[in-house]
């Protein structure tokens, strides 16, 4: 069979067996991101929680994430892709669902410091898992692919929460303990799913035929050994080479402003809206997820198609800038919405361009150190978004300042990683497409 048809038959293949599979289980990782945001509608209330104190159990997940993440790959490379993101599944849907049981903010800062520990390496275990599978030229369609799980998540787990936090009241338990009940147990049991279903690379895939086999590991590693030749690399220049940190403080911005966006968009839109229900609250938050998912798209597609990953990052944070501004001072509903669009669409455009542009630099053991320390390091993100926002809420009663802080990241990384074009031009691996 000539390459041409091995290639097309082969990767059509993997994607239909793959895409979708990894795509589900993202999604409900993305529910505990969505569901705390919701809960704390109802929840602080019950418990007493304060704007700074529920900016702390927003971000306290991030802080177990960062101290677990590298081990976890390094871990998963040992172990293989299917018991290691099985055991990650298994284990974070658990402790989700205990969030349901929690009495006091104490419980709920253990909570959720564990389920971060619990959850580390899924994402950047995928991400490297995908460079077991996808051909370079791919995988910024590919990422993108799965990150659609990012818009999902709101688009059905908003409304999802809304309407629980509505109408599920059963046997006494708050609605709000329903919510994290609900959407922590289906994950345990895809965590099992996995375990049983996943193959570690090509190789063990039964629905690939020998010689499909043959040619996608021979093309992957023919890929990486050309990466490692252009870029010198060694475990210890994974968590301490300037390239990684540059990269880091790149995808920290994004994080702060993604997480930082999200956690606090729901009271936000309660603040600058009348009267609608938890569940109208969710489709208002929804409508611009939809959007965003519709530039990821094409963003992803116009990154493959020219071959270009630098340009594309910097515009996609860059955007995201703009419109954490736009978030700062707007008093409208109406600006509001377009705000928040703008700040998703750069949010998740990020995502396919960024892991193509790392996959480029880095390969084998060294990029599953690499994009390991790169998401464990920008998931503090996730911890100083929410943080920083409450804890300037709370001093000032508004969170103007805390959006300009983030701005402040997303415009300095827009320059970083136009510095960074600079810098790494000759060493780019020219990736083609057939788009």
């Amino acid at each position: 069979m000539a390459t041409e048809a091995i290639e097309k038959q082969t990767m059509g293949k993997v994607k239909v067996r793959l895409i979708p599979f990894l795509l589900i289980l993202y999604f409900f990782c993305l529910l505990d991101r969505v569901n705390v945001g919701y809960a704390a509608l109802t929840m602080n209330a019950d418990l007493g929680i304060s704007a700074a104190e529920y900016g702390l159990v927003a971000g306290i997940f991030f802080i177990g994430y960062f101290l677990f993440e590298v081990p976890s790959n390094i871990i998963m490379t040992k172990v293989g892709a299917r018991k290691w993101i099985g055991r990650i599944l298994i284990t974070w849907g658990l402790v989700s669902a205990l969030c349901g049981c929690i009495q006091t903010a104490t419980h709920l800062y253990i909570i959720r410091f564990l389920l971060g520990v619990m959850e580390a390496g899924f994402y950047p275990g995928v991400m490297l898992y995908m460079t077991y599978w996808f051909p370079a030229k791919d995988r910024a369609k590919v990422v993108t692919l799965f990150m659609l799980a990012l818009p999902l998540s709101a688009v059905i787990g908003a409304p999802l929460s809304g309407l629980i936090l509505d109408h599920v009241h059963a046997l006494g338990l708050q609605s709000w303990r329903w919510l994290f009940l609900l959407e922590g147990l289906p994950t345990f049991f895809a965590g099992i799913i996995t375990w049983f279903v996943l193959p570690n690379k090509p190789s063990d895939a039964k629905w690939l035929a020998k010689d499909e086999a043959n040619w996608l590991e021979q093309t992957i590693e023919e890929e990486h050994a050309t990466v490692a030749k252009k870029h010198k690399q060694s475990k210890w220049k994974a968590l301490t080479g300037g390239t990684v940190w540059l990269l880091a403080i790149i995808y920290f911005s994004k994080t702060c402003a993604f997480y930082g966006v999200s956690f606090f968009a729901p009271t936000l839109i309660k603040q600058l809206t009348v009267g609608l229900s938890n569940f109208e609250i969710g489709v208002f938050n929804a409508v611009p997820l939809i959007i965003a998912s519709f530039f990821m798209i094409f963003w992803s597609r116009h990154s493959d198609k020219t071959g270009e990953r630098y340009l594309h990052v910097a515009t996609s944070v860059f955007l995201c800038g703009i419109g954490v501004i736009g978030l700062g001072f707007t008093s409208s509903p109406v600006m509001a919405f377009v705000f928040l669009t703008i700040v998703f669409c750069g949010a998740y455009s990020i995502y396919g361009a960024f892991w193509a542009m790392t996959s480029m630099i880095f390969s084998g053991e060294f990029a599953a150190i690499a994009m390991a320390a790169i998401n464990s390091i920008a998931n503090l993100g996730g911890f100083v978004g929410p943080v920083g926002i409450g804890a300037l809420r709370a001093a000032t009663g508004s969170n103007q300042y805390g959006f300009y802080l983030i701005a402040g990241f997303l415009i300095a990384s827009t320059l970083i990683t136009l510095g960074l074009k600079q810098v790494n031009q000759r060493k780019e691996i020219p990736v083609e497409s057939k788009i």
